[in-house]
């Protein structure tokens, strides 16, 4: 069993399919995950499962490697119960990189409807999408990721995979952004879809492993004097920042939904006297 402990997790889920079945029974979700090169010992690690929770964990998989071995199932005191895990605690600054998630996750979350009123003959839908852009380039990667990227994994060992892992899902966000780009300028409705659509899958993945995985590992292990280091470097990263931008980035989640109903608002387009396209609103259709 040692050497599969220090095998990357995709290989052996390959190889042994029912051990993602096994993970997945216990909210560990290595399947659907890009990379897949954390080592298992790692995955069981970061995950911090009570004690009697991964001896089950690790009896099933053992069973599942070694369908024929005699394996010897653990003694438990209690029933390992595969229950959610009660609610996250978490030091000051990483609640505050948790609460930078719930903005963004309030973008990403209304997507859909920015994809569904699409209008790439309307300034206020392509306006929409810029803006959405610009909160993405500024709040989500340089305000938010770079704090990740240059102060908080400093303090854990960048090789390990799950960090990796985490460097490459920003790099993939970066590169939706930038294709959505040229693809605004191309007015290519279809591209502009496929990516913001595949940004928000990969937002959305990505944020529930740093709220429920990576951030939690990394506030066990930090002393009261990093966590202070950590918080005040977060303070300090912040003041270099344009704060009047971060202000702006603040104000464009809060006013998107009433953005997007006033875009639902708009019918298809007419063209006025002068050959110009000109949006109308429902309210001005007799």
């Amino acid at each position: 069993m040692e050497k599969y402990l220090n095998t990357p997790i995709k290989e052996l889920i390959t190889k042994f399919p029912e051990v993602g079945n096994i993970l997945q029974d216990y909210n560990i979700g290595c399947v659907p995950c890009a990379l897949g090169s954390c080592l298992l010992k790692d995955i069981v690690a970061i995950h911090n499962l009570p004690e009697e929770q991964e001896l089950e964990l690790m009896y099933g998989i053992e069973k599942a490697i070694y369908p024929q071995k005699n394996v010897k199932k653990p003694v438990l005191k209690n029933a390992a119960k595969k229950e959610t895990p009660q609610e996250i605690k978490y030091s000051p600054p990483i609640k505050r990189l948790v609460d930078e998630h719930a903005l963004i996750k309030k973008w990403i979350g209304m997507m859909p409807a920015v994809i569904e009123n699409i209008d790439l003959e309307s300034d206020s839908s392509r306006q929409l999408i810029l803006d959405g852009l610009d909160f993405i380039r500024f709040y989500a990667d340089k305000f938010h990721h770079a704090k990740e990227e240059e102060i908080l994994f400093e303090y854990t060992d960048k090789n390990l995979d799950i960090i990796k892992t985490m460097l490459a899902d920003h790099e993939t966000a970066r590169g939706h952004v930038r294709a959505v780009l040229e693809a605004m300028e191309k007015r290519d409705k279809n591209a502009i879809i496929e990516h913001l659509v595949a940004y928000k899958e990969l937002l959305c993945e990505h944020i529930k492993k740093e709220d429920e995985i990576l951030y939690p590992w990394i506030d066990r292990g930090l002393s009261v004097t990093q966590v202070g280091e950590l918080f005040t470097k977060f303070n300090e990263a912040e003041e270099k920042l344009d704060k009047e931008v971060i202000e702006k980035c603040k104000k464009f989640a809060q006013e998107l939904e009433q953005r997007i109903q006033e875009l639902k608002l708009e019918t298809p387009r007419h063209i006025g006297m002068a050959g110009v396209s000109l949006p109308v609103k429902k309210e001005e259709v007799k």
